[in-house]
């Protein structure tokens, strides 16, 4: 159940609002003094701040600049200033949803939940693990953060072109990568004169690799088309991670 934070100096304003976001089934607690809200809200989180603009003692947008100040939560400003300015600097001040009064309950129901989506896409995000910099077809393994190469941990030396064509054929593990993909992916253009410099390539990386037994015969000449990176299939499918 979401917490929502209503702030707003009009109490009857407040008690209607407070009401219908219950039904909707937030838990919601309200204050008439952003003053008041600001001392709360540092001992008692909320999942949304509702905060209308033109309050005595501390209007909305200085009560918006204090709560950044220490929180991220979402803030939906409430208010009667319909000026591009006033929306602007509640923006700019770090308010997520701007609402022009009059408003229905059920748009602010609905910019609630939208808010609330939103959040938890990126709460989502922050919790999922970092994708993995090593690409796996054992015993060959590509970094591909650091641009290095290893057979049974031991690196094997390759120029940038040689770990790009690798890399490119690597990625599409059995896939037939043709002369124009590999010289438009790596070289940048292609023209059938290319097919030359390609071959040469393929071939100083191909001596490296088959300089360790256990990788012979990964790089497979596709007759006329271009090459393939067959995995060794008695070590399983290919890791990501």
């Amino acid at each position: 159940m979401y917490k929502i934070l209503l702030i707003d100096d009009d109490a009857e304003v407040l008690d209607i609002n407070k009401k219908f976001l219950m039904k909707e089934g937030y838990q919601v607690a309200a204050s008439t003094s952003a003053v008041k809200a600001l001392s709360v809200l540092k001992k008692q989180p909320c999942d949304c701040i509702v905060l209308d603009v033109m309050m005595p003692e501390m209007n909305g947008f200085d009560a918006c600049a204090k709560f950044r100040k220490f929180t991220d939560t979402p803030i939906i400003f409430l208010t009667g200033k319909s000026s591009e300015d006033d929306r602007i600097n509640g923006l700019m001040l770090g308010a997520d949803d701007y609402i022009v009064k009059p408003y229905s309950l059920k748009e602010l129901s609905l910019r609630i939940q939208a808010l609330m989506r939103r959040r938890q896409v990126s709460v989502n995000a922050a919790k999922a693990p970092a994708p993995s910099t090593m690409l796996s077809f054992p015993p060959l393994q590509m970094d591909t953060i650091e641009h290095k190469v290893y057979c049974n941990d031991e690196e094997i030396a390759l120029s940038n072109r040689e770990f790009s064509l690798l890399h490119l054929l690597v990625s599409n593990p059995e896939k037939t990568i043709t002369f124009e993909e590999i010289g438009t992916k790596i070289w940048g253009t292609y023209a059938e004169a290319d097919r030359r410099s390609i071959m040469v390539n393929t071939s100083r990386l191909r001596k490296k690799l088959e300089a360790y037994p256990e990788l012979d015969g990964m790089i497979e000449t596709v007759w006329s088309e271009g090459y393939k990176f067959i995995p060794k299939k008695s070590k399983g499918g290919p890791n990501y991670g």
